[in-house]
């Protein structure tokens, strides 16, 4: 009868261990996890800019001269005035905001379907984004 009772011992401290260890395992998997980002799952798109300080793509120098702006410049100017960062408009496209970037200091362009994304967030029509540059 002894013997059973110090087999029955030796396996519920083997239970006990087999559990402690698997709590352990548990806690250093779940500390190694790569930490994700839902920034983009739960990204839902922006409301257009309706500021109505609406800019043009030409700068007025004197009362008969205007100067012509780069696409670039235009997407910047259109960019502050709707109080959006770089980061907000590469979020909103799904591109980087390096991308945005470079189309800020025509170092690239946007594509076609980036055009007509832009004057949406902006509030404008893409004949508006595009009016007057360069």
């Amino acid at each position: 009868m002894s013997i059973a009772i110090s087999f029955l011992g030796i396996a519920l401290i083997a239970l006990v261990i087999c559990a402690v260890i698997a709590v352990v395992i548990v806690i250093i998997v779940s500390a190694h996890k790569p930490k994700t980002t839902t920034s983009h799952q739960s990204f839902t798109p922006p409301v257009p800019c309706e500021n109505e300080q609406q800019t043009t793509s030409q700068q007025s120098i004197g009362e008969n001269q205007t100067q012509k702006l780069t696409l670039g410049e235009v997407i910047k100017q259109h960019r502050i005035r709707c109080g959006m960062t770089q980061e907000f408009v590469a979020e909103s496209l799904d591109v980087t905001r390096q991308a945005v970037s470079k189309w800020e200091t025509d170092s690239s362009e946007p594509s076609t379907s980036n055009l007509l994304a832009l004057a949406k967030l902006f509030g404008i029509s893409a004949a508006e984004l595009l009016d007057g540059i360069e």
